[in-house]
């Protein structure tokens, strides 16, 4: 489209490179993040999970796109009656060695103070303890996963 003399030189919309969205929303799930904001060449392109779907948007053109999120996971699990929070920031690991077998796994029986995850800040090993007793019924973080405090590692029924 030919612009007329006199008027200004319309806004060029950015390329979206649709690889880079799709790299950060797997990285967002293996991550567990909520939010990942990337910028390159003045385009800034920023994905976050909304309500149990990733949103991504791209400025200037502030793009929206909404990928489906797997059924296993709730909206919020924060919200569930048997949620373990993570009691502090660190690095979440299942087992209490690498390559060790995991503590639980979905449909483990436990009971109050049974050992769940190991969560280490500053070089030391935190036991977080089952509040309950119950069935593990959904595990929320990944061996050697970064936690904050705060967020849902797994619900027990």
């Amino acid at each position: 489209m030919a612009r007329k003399p006199g008027n200004p030189p319309m806004p060029k919309t950015p390329n979206i490179d649709h690889d880079v969205i799709r790299d950060l929303a797997k990285l967002l799930d293996e991550t567990g993040l909520t939010e990942i904001e990337f910028e390159r060449d003045g385009v800034s392109v920023r994905v976050a999970r909304n309500l149990g779907a990733p949103v991504v948007r791209s400025r200037p053109a502030d793009i929206t796109v909404t990928a489906p999120v797997s059924a296993a996971v709730p909206a919020d699990p924060s919200q569930h009656p048997g949620v373990v929070i993570s009691p502090m920031v660190g690095t979440a690991y299942r087992g209490a060695a690498p390559g060790a077998r995991p503590f639980v796994d979905v449909g483990s029986q436990v009971k109050a103070g049974d050992p769940l995850v190991i969560i280490e800040a500053m070089k030391t090993m935190n036991q977080i303890p089952a509040p309950c007793s119950g069935t593990v019924v959904q595990i929320l973080v990944e061996d050697g996963q970064p936690v904050e405090y705060g967020e849902p590692l797994l619900i027990v029924e």
